[in-house]
């Protein structure tokens, strides 16, 4: 008899090391990617099917989207130190992969959680709690960390060998970076937060995005990755590329109703204005996208604008110290 899991796959070495444990013993493994719009290097779906080629077990990538968002934006658990909502979001994974059990006839999950990695949701007694809430408690293994936790369901019924699983903990990298060798992994990602949600700066960028725009599009989200943000009303903001790349993906992530700024003839951001647009907010950008470009030194500088079909040129100053300051969405020590 075939027994199966759904494994959770970050794309990152734990997640991996927990699903080869389980393979180990024989187990057949689905892995979910769960795509989140706030992953700092999503893994993509090309390089997970690679890796679950290399090993023998198939991979998918999830989007929650809305779900996602909704627990973002009121988490009953709350948040981290800025706007991660580690507890809710790991109890949304797993409640997307009990109904996969449903979908595929597995038994457990697995994760690759290390007990004491994270202080908010890797906490023996949270990722218990985390267990009931999303309704599978009991049929969570967390193989790297099992020897710490109490018997699981599979484990209680022989699908799984307790002595082959492993009792790592805290921040450590190094027993699983002896494991991997010992896999034959040898291309894996570095440590990292993971999480957009976690770095001060984005937080406050999303938190000013909620508060004007409660419902965003996918594309206000994408955004909030790129240049320096600008709140110029309640309904307009300017973002500012910091280089070509960044110039790039504004161009491309522009709609039709957006103003493009630039400053022709010199090294100069792209500059978006989206919202509703005054003279007055459109002179501000003009000058914002001034003082970022080469010509910043010059008393006035002319700024080309695209706005859909229509091309003209404004003649303004660059933006002084006091005016960013001012409109900058950045986290300071003013704004704690």
């Amino acid at each position: 008899m075939t027994r199966r899991a759904i494994a959770l796959l970050s794309g990152g070495l734990d997640s991996t090391l927990a699903i080869l444990t389980v393979l180990k013993q024989g187990i057949e493994v689905k892995a979910i990617k769960f795509q989140m719009p706030f992953d700092c290097d999503a893994s993509s779906l090309n390089d997970l099917l690679s890796v679950g080629r290399r090993f023998g077990f198939d991979a998918e990538i999830c989007n929650p989207g809305e779900k996602f968002l909704t627990i973002v934006k009121n988490p009953p658990h709350g948040y981290g130190k800025n706007m991660n909502p580690c507890i809710d979001c790991r109890i949304l994974m797993l409640k997307e992969a009990k109904l996969r059990m449903g979908m595929t006839g597995a038994e457990f999950i697995v994760t690759g959680e290390v007990l004491g990695q994270r202080p908010m949701s890797q906490r023996k007694d949270m990722l218990y709690h985390i267990d009931k809430e999303a309704g599978v408690a009991g049929r969570v293994l967390r193989p790297l960390s099992a020897k710490f936790l109490k018997i699981t369901s599979p484990e209680a019924e022989g699908i799984i060998d307790r002595e082959r699983l492993y009792g790592f903990s805290g921040r450590s990298r190094k027993p699983q970076m002896a494991l991997a060798r010992e896999f034959g992994l040898d291309a894996y990602p570095a440590p990292a937060g993971g999480c957009l949600l976690t770095e001060p700066n984005y937080a406050h960028r999303l938190k000013d995005l909620l508060t004007f725009t409660p419902s965003p599009s996918a594309r206000d989200i994408e955004l909030l990755r790129i240049g320096r943000h600008f709140r110029l009303s309640p309904v307009c903001k300017v973002i500012v590329g910091r280089d070509e790349a960044e110039n790039d993906a504004i161009e491309s992530l522009s709609a039709e109703k957006d103003s493009l700024l630039r400053v022709e003839g010199f090294g100069s951001p792209v500059t978006l204005v989206t919202g509703t647009l005054t003279d007055e907010a459109l002179k501000i950008a003009a000058s914002l996208c001034a003082r970022y470009s080469d010509a910043k030194g010059i008393a006035e500088t002319e700024v080309t604008v695209r706005q859909a079909n229509d091309t003209f040129k404004i003649m303004v100053s660059p933006a002084g110290s006091k005016t960013i300051e001012a409109i900058r969405i950045e986290k300071t020590k003013k704004n704690k």
